[in-house]
């Protein structure tokens, strides 16, 4: 896998279940606050190419992965 950036926002549990699923499996990864930065979910849509309706947002490098579920899902795929 490469660097993981996760897009999420504070008080959000399916951002925090992230972030810990990265520091459990060693990842590499980059934790957005979308507010502290100042993103909207307009930002997000222009960068992800679709409507944003929950964060987490999560990409593997520069390729678009999606939420917590699919997030999850490719960890365990990966052995990770």
């Amino acid at each position: 896998m490469e660097r993981i950036t996760i897009f999420g926002r504070e008080g959000c549990g399916f951002c925090k279940r992230a972030k810990e699923l990265c520091e459990t499996k060693n990842l590499n990864f980059r934790y957005i606050d979308i507010h502290k930065e100042g993103i909207s979910k307009q930002d997000l849509e222009k960068t992800i190419g679709k409507p944003v309706e929950t964060v987490p947002q999560i990409f593997n490098g520069q390729e678009y992965i999606g939420g917590y579920t699919e997030f999850a899902g490719l960890v365990e795929q990966s052995g990770g």
